[in-house]
């Protein structure tokens, strides 16, 4: 047992020493500043892949920041349990006076932080939490009403009207890396220890060239083309601050802008309607009579589909754990109406397999797919993936890279004719509906 009382910094989605609102705000106003991170048991043992991308990208980081904070005369306190019991064996450990973390808004996350938050209160610890993840989170964009906006164009206005031009707040922590606590930290906990392994992997890199935004509008339908952040996975984990990109953005492109606004508006649907999680946003959806055809589901994941643009994309994803946002839509579209499977199918294998994988982001992007959620493609919308090559891909250069075979007399027949797939399709939504 410490007997100086210490801080505790707890990081999670938030990777990073530079701009770090809950880390700053621990720094700033304590003098003795625990760094904490903790392998969650809860979500890590849900992941049947040993090589998880998304394990190893954590892992990694975790190492550059533990250097980070040795080179400091500090070190990274990384535990591996469940958060309750790793607490629990903290508040045995240290003389803990209060912890900082930074919000997560997924229902998970949010139960999650209410027992640890019961914890600490008992034990007389102050828990502060703050906004890190989101431009606004929350409540903070709501309309005229004062109601959460279901639909994102009058969002996107009211968003950029809260922000009404002026530069976004940057936190400089580097004035108060003194007050890191002195000590040598544990090692962190290897990945054969957590049951998983290491993957040798390229992780895209965690900056964006300022021509990659300049050309955003114009490039990034086109999933041949260099033309997109892929900066997903630093989001996700926070190892890039979104205050600085969305600057960037607000000064380059209102085109890319616009993307991360969807990242917020996803959030707060997430925060606000948490039924998403599991059902159709719009309920009406949920009585579709999907049929979950479990061969056609492989031959999907796999992409066997005989549709070169969807199986392009499904390679590329179980390849590399990213997809280029116009073939997500495609793909999505494609399993949901073109072969009727619950788009909950879908989110999940993409749950599994992306290394971007966002619960708000990803749950959006299958419901709009699907029809179901806000702001949603209509149910009559279904995606011709023939049409979306000739227009996206008209050289064939992205096919020809996932789908080399595609001409050769072993690919696979499409799976279903897709006039006859957009014809059952309404018909089953419409019935649904009461259309």
């Amino acid at each position: 047992m410490l007997q100086k009382s210490v801080t505790f910094f707890w990081f999670r989605r938030d990777l990073r020493l530079s701009d770090n609102l809950g880390l700053y705000s621990a720094l700033s106003k304590n003098e003795s500043v625990v760094p904490l991170f903790i392998f969650d048991k809860n979500i890590l043992d849900k992941l049947d892949e040993p090589g998880d991308l998304r394990v190893n990208f954590i892992h990694k980081t975790l190492t550059e920041l533990s250097e980070q904070l040795k080179a400091m005369g500090s070190g990274l306190v990384v535990k591996y349990g469940n958060p309750s019991e790793v607490w629990k064996s903290l508040l045995e450990e240290y003389n803990i006076d209060s912890v900082y973390t930074n919000h997560d808004y997924e229902p998970y996350a949010i139960s999650r932080d209410t027992e640890i938050g019961a914890l600490l209160k008992g034990k007389g610890i102050s828990f502060f939490t703050f906004k890190d993840h989101c431009i606004f989170e929350k409540s903070e964009v709501l309309s005229d009403a004062g109601k959460p906006y279901t639909v994102f164009t009058p969002y996107s206005k009211k968003w950029k009207a809260n922000l009404n031009g002026t530069p976004l707040h940057y936190y400089d922590t580097n004035p108060y890396f003194k007050n890191f606590h002195g000590f040598a930290a544990p090692s962190i906990p290897s990945l054969t220890e957590m049951g998983f392994r290491s993957v040798k992997f390229e992780f895209p890199e965690r900056f964006v060239p300022d021509k990659i935004i300049e050309e955003y509008a114009q490039k990034r339908n086109y999933p041949s083309m260099k033309g997109t952040s892929r900066l997903g996975v630093h989001l996700r984990f926070g190892t890039i601050s979104i205050r600085q990109l969305a600057q960037k953005a607000i000064e380059k492109d209102e085109t890319f802008l616009n993307e991360l606004i969807w990242r917020d508006f996803y959030s707060q649907i997430v925060w606000h309607f948490p039924h998403v999680a599991q059902r159709a946003f719009k309920s009406d959806y949920d009585r579709i009579q999907w049929r979950n055809d479990e061969k056609e589901f492989a031959a999907w994941c796999e992409g066997r589909t005989g549709y070169p643009l969807v199986d392009a994309g499904m390679r590329e994803l179980n390849a590399t754990g990213f997809m280029h946002n116009r073939v997500r839509m495609v793909v999505a579209s494609f399993l949901s109406k073109h072969l009727l499977i619950d788009w909950r199918w879908g989110e999940a294998y993409f749950a599994k397999k992306l290394l971007d994988f966002d619960l708000a982001s990803n749950n959006g992007g299958w419901q709009w797919a699907a029809g179901s959620g806000t702001d949603a493609s209509p149910y009559f919308r279904v995606f011709n993936p023939k049409l979306q090559t000739e227009k996206f891909d008209p050289q064939l250069t992205y096919i020809k890279k996932w789908v080399p075979e595609y001409l050769e007399f072993h690919y696979p027949r499409p799976i279903v004719d897709h006039e006859f797939a957009r014809n059952r399709c309404l018909q089953v939504y419409k019935a649904a509906l009461g259309k």
